[in-house]
């Protein structure tokens, strides 16, 4: 694409530019103007790579398109820069990994003059180490209509599959498939080192499955965890049923069989 034509894309403003705002800067290139903002200087050689400019966050702010991709801890604070100083018609889009708070918190701060979406990539830079095409998105339409234009946007120019859902619904059913993942890659790293010699396939899945998240920053297992107003009941439930299940195989243990006994 020449120089003429990129001129003439939508301007994105990245908010984070940590290991997912990279990942998107890699997608979106083609189709935006990207600027970035993060306040680590460690990112400045993967912006000049992928041809980022890297500015402050009230200059970022100013895009057509602003994609938050901060952690849940400084969210609200970020969306309050952001909303003081973003262009009215502006589509905010946020990728955390749980959806109700930081949807709750988009609302409450952001102008009327805003369009709001909150999406959650249901992959992250090991999932699409070969590409995102076919990869899952969940889309939340949070205010205003032009979340529509965005999933079609998903699916046609990205080829994502998308998922239109609420930030409720997101959030109850990831609390089982994100935060019962992390908790057991969790528990399982810390049994280790692993056994990789003698090896079934169902355990090979599981420890692709662990090397995909085993990665991922401390912060995304406390936003996983924490930020997800269902995920403690989920992960009660969890602990409960193993406990339960430890007594009932201790139990059987514990009780001599009829051959031991009868004879």
């Amino acid at each position: 694409m020449d120089n003429k034509s990129r001129s003439q894309n939508p301007s994105l403003g990245i908010v984070g530019f940590g290991a997912f705002g990279q990942l998107a800067a890699r997608h979106l290139g083609l189709h935006f103007e990207i600027s970035a903002y993060d306040p680590s200087e460690d990112v400045a050689e993967v912006a000049k790579q992928l041809g980022v400019r890297l500015s402050s966050l009230a200059a970022v702010s100013h895009a057509d398109v602003i994609l938050i991709a901060a952690p849940v801890s400084s969210f609200e604070q970020v969306v309050r820069e952001i909303a003081v100083v973003c262009k009215p018609r502006t589509l905010i889009v946020d990728v955390g990994s749980v959806k109700v708070v930081p949807s709750d918190i988009m609302r409450r701060l952001m102008p009327d003059d805003v369009d709001i979406v909150a999406t959650h990539p249901l992959f992250g830079p090991q999932s699409a180490a070969t590409g995102i095409k076919g990869l899952k998105i969940a889309v939340c339409p949070i205010q205003g209509r032009r979340h529509a234009r965005l999933a079609a946007f998903l699916r046609k120019a990205l080829g994502l599959t998308v998922i239109m859902t609420t930030p409720e619904e997101h959030d109850q059913e990831a609390a089982v498939v994100q935060g019962l993942t992390h908790l057991i890659a969790k528990v399982l790293l810390r049994m280790g080192p692993l056994p990789t010699r003698m090896t079934t396939k169902s355990f090979e899945l599981l420890t692709e499955a662990i090397s995909m998240v085993q990665h991922d920053a401390p912060e995304v297992f406390e936003a996983i965890e924490k930020a997800n107003p269902y995920a403690e009941n989920v992960r009660r439930r969890f602990f409960e049923l193993a406990a339960s299940l430890s007594v009932e195989l201790e139990t059987d243990l514990a009780t001599p069989s009829h051959t031991e006994s009868g004879n």
